[in-house]
């Protein structure tokens, strides 16, 4: 299944759910030494590998990392080859001041925001299916 690619139904059904924790993106040099399982997800990238874990884990490991972030995840399932999810959802986090952070998975759609910016970004993520 590929997933949903009409803007109208995922605006509608994207059913934000906030993951409790506390994330951090970090980076590192290579993953060796690294149990994988302490990691959300990773993207290597030229100049480094770009780690989002919990904050508790990248204290332990001795990771640096510059803001706490929150997880949304739209538990839709959207094609990876849709149109204006991510333009629809992020104007409206920006147009409410907050930043926001998107990866795109093969299922579902995920976004950081500031802890601060959580109670705030879920009301407006949950206004597009009203």
């Amino acid at each position: 299944m590929s997933g949903e690619k009409d803007l109208e139904k995922l605006l509608k059904s994207m059913k934000p759910e906030h993951n409790l924790g506390d994330y951090v993106f970090c980076k590192v040099g290579k993953l060796e030494n690294l149990d994988l399982n302490d990691v959300e997800m990773f993207f290597k990238e030229k100049e480094a590998i770009t780690l989002i874990l919990k904050k508790e884990i990248a204290e332990r490991l001795n990771l640096e990392y510059s803001v706490v972030m929150s997880w949304i995840t739209l538990t839709v399932h959207s094609s990876l080859e849709a149109v204006g999810l991510t333009a629809a959802f992020s104007k409206a986090l920006s147009d409410n001041g907050i930043s926001c952070n998107v990866v795109a998975a093969f299922y579902h759609d995920h976004i950081f925001v500031g802890t601060k910016d959580t109670e705030k970004a879920m009301g407006i993520l949950n206004a597009f299916s009203s």
